[in-house]
């Protein structure tokens, strides 16, 4: 749950305000106790992945940022895309979240296609621990014949994230991408792209055995538009399986059009064997921001006078608050002794 300390304070000391958000993170925290298994200090690792649209850009009311952290703190490990060059409502989140959390954080990515972006790593210190390992993914070259130059290669952009983390025995990297976007669907050859050269070289990376564990998690926004992407099969063709597959991709866009834009994604080697018991979405709008409070949020933000009210709180006015994406996650086993037995047994 979110750290309470002070909730009485919040609001700008309006009891209205106060009422409202405290009804809505009751909804909220119901919605998620159905929805989301407990935590396990040893049974189990819950992971998502989230792109909060424009994180840090927009003016957020501040109960969206409680909303936010109450969705966040139902997990271990959470990968989150379009953090912006401002850090101010992030780190108001962590500051929600309770003193046990941690993150790590890229720089911004310059440059236009980089949109002012960081890329980051919220974990619950009580049960993740930072394993030191923390760097930008850069492919490199191709190395030239005959003392010809190396050809240089596509960069991303922006620059994906992999970090190394602890968690009981299980040692693993995660690595967070927000691929291409470009102009819809048209732009899916980049985004193809993009996808096929960071998977090649994850699972190259792993097969060299030059990574500091022998275990992967890939997670974030691959823009994955249809079940049968391109995108999407250039990530099982290297060998990563997801707990969603083919036509049952998860609908993670927050919005009107199915988009299966958020995937995660694992590349395991050694004695770990994959396990997830469980994995969704969540829409968070089913218990915040819903569709009966246009009229309460019309007086907040100034709906009512807008020519299309209903479509600006639907469309925008909500999705700014929150995102439009929804938080994809999944429940992986990490308490797998019986296999590190078994292998033993039998050298």
């Amino acid at each position: 749950m979110a750290f309470l300390y002070d909730f009485e304070n919040a609001f700008d000391g309006v009891k209205a305000n106060k009422a409202r958000v405290a009804a809505n993170m009751i909804r909220l925290r119901e919605y998620l106790d159905g929805e989301v298994p407990a935590k396990s200090v040893f049974e189990n690792l819950l992971i998502a992945t989230w792109n909060i649209k424009w994180l840090g850009h927009y003016g957020r009311l501040d109960e969206s940022l409680w909303y936010i952290a109450e969705v966040l703190s139902r997990f271990d490990l959470i990968a989150i895309q379009e953090v912006r060059a401002d850090l101010k409502d992030f780190k108001r989140i962590v500051d929600l979240l309770g003193p046990w959390w941690r993150y790590v954080v890229t720089d911004v990515t310059e440059g236009d296609a980089g949109n002012d972006e960081r890329l980051a790593f919220l974990y619950d210190s009580r049960k993740v621990r930072f394993g030191g390992l923390a760097g930008e993914i850069v492919i490199p070259p191709v190395e030239g014949e005959n003392d010809e130059p190396d050809t240089p290669v596509l960069q991303f952009d922006r620059t994906p994230f992999v970090t190394g983390f602890h968690c009981g025995w299980f040692d693993f990297m995660v690595a967070t991408v927000h691929l291409h976007w470009g102009d819809g669907d048209r732009a899916a050859p980049r985004r193809v792209e993009e996808a096929d050269a960071l998977a090649r070289f994850l699972k190259a990376r792993l097969e060299g055995g030059k990574t500091w564990a022998p275990h992967l998690i890939l997670l974030g926004d691959f823009n994955v538009f249809d079940t049968d992407s391109a995108v999407y099969q250039a990530l099982t063709a290297q060998g990563f399986e997801f707990p969603h597959e083919g036509a049952d991709l998860p609908d993670t866009g927050a919005g009107a059009d199915v988009r299966f834009y958020d995937q995660i994604g694992f590349l395991f080697s050694g004695p770990a064997p994959i396990e997830w018991p469980a994995a969704g979405v969540l829409n968070v709008f089913d218990a915040v921001y819903r569709d009966d409070q246009l009229e309460t949020y019309g007086e907040v933000r100034g709906t009512a006078g807008r020519s299309n009210p209903r479509k600006y709180y639907t469309v925008t006015l909500r999705r700014n608050e929150m995102s439009d994406h929804f938080p994809l996650w999944t429940q992986l086993k990490i308490d797998f002794p019986d296999g590190y037995l078994a292998a033993a047994a039998e050298e």
